[in-house]
């Protein structure tokens, strides 16, 4: 593969931590659909005038998400319990009680039943109550979509965020020009202040846009009722294979098409069907450059686009590449993944059909 340079406007995935006498700690956890994240930052307050400035981050991650706990909460919870203990391992004892903790869920509990849901919910908020750490109020919930990606900003930088998860994807970037402001709908641009200044940032969450549930949508099985033993087919899937899969509480059915094509062109265009014309697709962002978190990080270190410990910088063709390398040839990809070829076209497909960015928008692939 051809090695890219690093733009200049991306920082390195570099986070030293420098402990000093004024440093203190935040403890961040995103719940998202398909895994627990837990981001344990250091903050350093160099002077009192100023504000204080993220100096290190240790960050671990657990799988499956607290959704696929639905029915026994306290798994879910002892899954967080897991993570938070690296957190008193980190954080200074003098400072555990000043030390927040907050968790956010994403999609995959707004896909559940608000009983159920909440019921997650109340098991974490007690581990969190049972732990050296402060608990703010309101330190556990689930975001409404408008949210999702403002945590994802970079501190001095205005590239864009792309968030794949399971359930949803998000898009986030500060918009250049008026136009772009003027053509967006009204729920898509949220105002924040810095600096003594006030911007308009453009943020939105696809609910049932993300990588698993696209992959129920494009075989058809997207919030429908699934009769037991019913089979989906795709040609995005090796032609010989049936097999089971669970997403959301509920068991699917899922197949090869034996008969009919199988390959990139007849999966792109399944594919299609699922985001052409369902998403937003502002002009400016064709010739932005952005960075991309989650399952386009997944796939792109499965099929060595990028280096998994350090991510790396890609082209939105490069995803196309390696779909059609890996759909053209899926007896040879099989054993890594049934829906990889699946994964990958959508992957293409929402970026250049369903946002609009061209085969050249340079992403910037990191984990988090």
């Amino acid at each position: 593969m051809r090695r890219r340079e690093r733009p200049d406007f991306f920082p390195p995935n570099v986070c030293p931590i420098n402990a000093k006498a004024n440093t203190f700690y935040g403890i961040m956890f995103d719940a998202g659909s398909t895994g627990t994240r837990i981001h344990i930052y250091t903050f350093v307050q160099k002077s009192p005038e100023n504000l204080p400035e993220v100096e290190g981050e240790i960050f671990e991650s657990v799988k499956p998400g607290l959704s696929a706990y639905a029915d026994q909460p306290e798994k879910g919870a002892e899954t967080v319990k897991t993570l938070l203990d690296m957190a008193i391992d980190a954080v200074p004892p003098h400072l555990w009680k000043k030390t927040p903790v907050v968790l956010k869920a994403t999609a995959g509990l707004r896909l559940l039943s608000e009983e159920k849901a909440q019921a997650l919910l109340s098991e974490v908020k007690e581990v969190f109550e049972e732990s050296p750490f402060l608990v703010p109020e309101d330190s556990v919930g689930i975001m409404d979509g408008s949210h999702e990606g403002q945590l994802s900003g970079q501190n001095q930088q205005t590239v864009g965020i792309l968030d794949l998860g399971g359930a949803s994807t998000q898009i986030t970037f500060l918009p250049r020009f008026e136009e772009t402001l003027k053509e967006t709908p009204g729920d898509f641009l949220t105002s924040f202040e810095m600096f003594n200044s006030t911007y308009q940032l453009y943020t939105h969450s696809y609910l049932g846009f993300g990588l698993k549930a696209a992959r129920l949508a494009t075989l058809g099985a997207l919030n429908m009722e699934v009769v037991d033993g019913q089979m989906f087919r795709s040609s995005c899937l090796p032609k010989q294979l049936e097999a089971e899969w669970h997403f959301g509480g509920v068991k699917y059915r899922y197949g090869g098409n034996k008969e009919g094509e199988t390959g990139f062109k007849p999966c792109y265009l399944e594919v299609l069907k699922v985001v052409r014309g369902k998403l937003h697709q502002p002009d400016e962002i064709r010739g932005s450059s952005f960075y991309a978190f989650s399952y386009y990080y997944d796939r792109a270190a499965d099929t060595n686009l990028i280096d998994y410990e350090h991510g790396g910088v890609l082209e939105v063709r490069d995803f196309e590449r390696k779909a059609k390398e890996v759909c053209d040839n899926m007896e040879r990809y099989n054993s890594a993944s049934p829906f990889l070829c699946m994964d990958l076209t959508y992957i293409t497909a929402l970026l250049k059909e369903g946002f609009g960015f061209r085969d050249n928008t340079v992403l910037q692939i990191c984990n988090m």
